[in-house]
């Protein structure tokens, strides 16, 4: 079961240059678009699969520079005993510490028996494998894997089409469940339309125990093939020949007729089961084709809640689904530097992270992140994108910026997870109350990481913020939609009770009956009142949402000074990504 160890990837397509140290299990990468992940796939796809040239093109090459040659270096371990011998593989068998990822020119006890494989192309844009190391080079040796050997660590690419792995054609994970193989009759070249039936038969006898497995895989997936899958020539086959036998249902129908999702789910399945041979799987973006609960199924098939993994899988992903499923040892973010240099960060299992990723998995798939102390910040930003769009300003969204919420409690919080999401590449904005001040040591610690931060006004917290920075025809309005969502005694009685019954809610409405502004002293109450922990008037983020969008933003320019700059500095900073 060959793991890859190490990733070394110099100046392919957008790639100048990755170091990265994969884990053995399942390694889902996240990031913005062009941000390179599916060419990690491919470089890993080019150098380990087994092919015996592949085209190049200019292209290829970072920034078009055919001067500096294509390098992609996969350190291999967990080698199977073939990929051991001594009389192959002497000279190029080297030692890894999976601890420091150093390695070492000679096997050595305690340490991770490695290959060194290497592809090359400079700028005749001929592809060269080989294996490497420092004896070798010394004495001048250079070899490849032999091709059996290749065959035997290639990995199985799930693309955005899998039907090539449902024929017994070369490289097919059908090939590598056990060691049947179809033994093409003499008759089979006279007529295919005969063949199809008469040959059909023997096919199915010759491979019953793969047909046994796709049959027990597909029923157990939920992939449709009826009773029992079958191995008849493919009426699509122009030729006739091992390729030609593929995987049909028992009504004869091909599988490759199948959707793209029935089909990466089969072969997904097939893949575990031929992990023993055939250990590392290519998948991008695995939700493709695949509705949230075939997703986590396919995910499971892969391995991802078994320890330890029964395969080493690379993926991308743009689905908060496939996020939400994995644990933060399971992903990491792919970042690119101004250099062109690329960066691979995991994720990590840390507390926070691993609630960020189960409750907010969108923020990991974004450039820009803000860090709402609750679930109110959260309804406040939505609430103002919604009405900015409306006004045909640019959405937030579109501008790759999502919302964590903290969840409330203590404001340390904010910072804290602000910074594990700044430690791992992404913009960060902590947008906090100012009601309970946090540990100036926390904010100092995020900020000197590069960190925004975005506060009310002292004492304030967001409820207190806007009843004491909109006009009174904002307030009114406020005041209005609180009717709409607590009742209306509930609201005169948390008033009469707060003011010990110096203010009513029937002296508020009569005070603007007569055209008479809200007082400091009403401002302050309603604020305070607004936002009491149990029967808070807008306390959820849908509720928030609507006060934003339907008060907050239309009367953002009769508000407070103070309070639209901090507005606009938040539109500022969500639009700068």
């Amino acid at each position: 079961m060959v793991r890859i160890r190490k990733v070394e990837i110099l100046n392919f397509r957008s790639i100048r240059s990755l170091i990265w140290r994969p884990s053995s299990g399942l390694n889902c990468l996240v990031g913005p678009g062009d941000s390179a992940k599916t060419t990690i796939l491919d470089a890993i796809d080019l150098c380990l699969g087994a092919r015996r040239t592949t085209a190049f093109s200019d292209t290829d090459f970072f920034n078009l520079d055919v001067n500096q040659s294509i390098q992609i270096t996969l350190i291999l371990g967990q080698l199977p005993d073939s990929l051991k011998d001594l009389d192959n593989y002497g000279i190029y068998l080297q030692a890894f510490d999976l601890n420091t990822g150093v390695l070492q020119d000679e096997p050595a006890q305690g340490f991770d028996t490695v290959l060194c494989l290497r592809l090359m192309v400079g700028s005749d844009l001929e592809p060269n494998w080989s294996l490497v190391s420092q004896r070798a080079q010394a004495l001048g040796h250079e070899r490849n894997i032999a091709w059996k050997d290749r065959l035997l660590v290639a990995p199985a690419r799930l693309g955005t089409y899998a039907n090539s792995n449902l024929s017994w054609t070369r490289g097919s994970i059908l090939n590598r469940l056990c060691e049947e193989r179809p033994n093409l009759g003499a008759e089979l070249a006279s007529s295919a339309r005969e063949a199809r039936t008469a040959f059909g038969n023997q096919a199915s006898a010759q491979l019953t125990e793969t047909l046994q497995i796709v049959t027990q895989q597909a029923t157990s997936l939920g992939v449709p093939v009826g009773a029992q899958a079958q191995a008849l020539l493919d009426i699509h086959a122009v030729s006739i020949s091992e390729g030609a036998i593929s995987l049909h249902n028992e009504s004869g129908i091909p599988l490759r007729s199948l959707g793209t999702g029935s089909s990466r789910l089969l072969v997904a399945g097939l893949q575990r089961v031929a992990a023993q041979k055939a250990s590392i799987a290519l998948v991008d973006e695995v939700e493709y084709g695949l509705e949230p609960h075939r997703l986590i199924r396919l995910l499971d098939s892969l391995g991802a809640k078994e320890n330890p993994p029964p395969l080493q899988v690379f993926l991308t992903t743009h689905s908060p689904v496939a996020v939400r499923e994995l644990r933060g040892d399971q992903i990491f973010v792919v970042r690119k530097q101004q250099d062109g240099s690329h960066h691979i960060h995991m994720v990590g299992v840390e507390d926070d992270i691993q609630s960020t990723i189960r409750l907010d998995p969108e923020a990991f798939l974004a450039r820009s992140v803000i860090v709402c102390e609750g679930a109110s910040e959260v309804g406040l930003i939505r609430g103002l994108d919604q009405y900015w769009v409306d006004q045909n300003y640019r959405s937030l969204l579109a501008a790759g910026t999502a919302y964590v919420n903290v969840g409330g409690g203590e404001p340390d919080r904010c910072f804290i997870r602000g910074l594990a999401m700044l430690r791992l590449g992404y913009r960060v904005l902590v947008l906090v109350d100012a009601d309970k001040p946090p540990t100036q040591a926390v904010v100092n610690s995020y900020t000197a990481a590069g960190g925004q931060l975005i506060t009310w006004r002292p004492t304030r917290a967001l409820e207190d913020e806007l009843f004491l920075s909109l006009s009174d025809t904002g307030v009114d309005s406020m005041l209005q939609l609180a009717l709409e969502f607590v009742d209306r005694e509930l609201i005169a009685a948390q008033i009469s009770s707060q003011s010990q019954g110096r203010i009513t809610l029937d002296d508020i409405y009569h005070q603007r009956q007569l055209q008479q502004s809200y007082t400091l002293e009403m401002r302050q109450l309603l604020g305070l009142v607004s936002r009491h922990r149990k029967n808070g008037w807008f306390k959820s983020l849908s509720k928030f949402e609507v006060l934003a969008k339907s008060v907050v933003g239309p009367n953002m320019q009769t508000a407070e000074p103070g309070f639209i700059a901090l507005v606009n500095e938040l539109f500022r900073w969500a639009h700068a990504s």
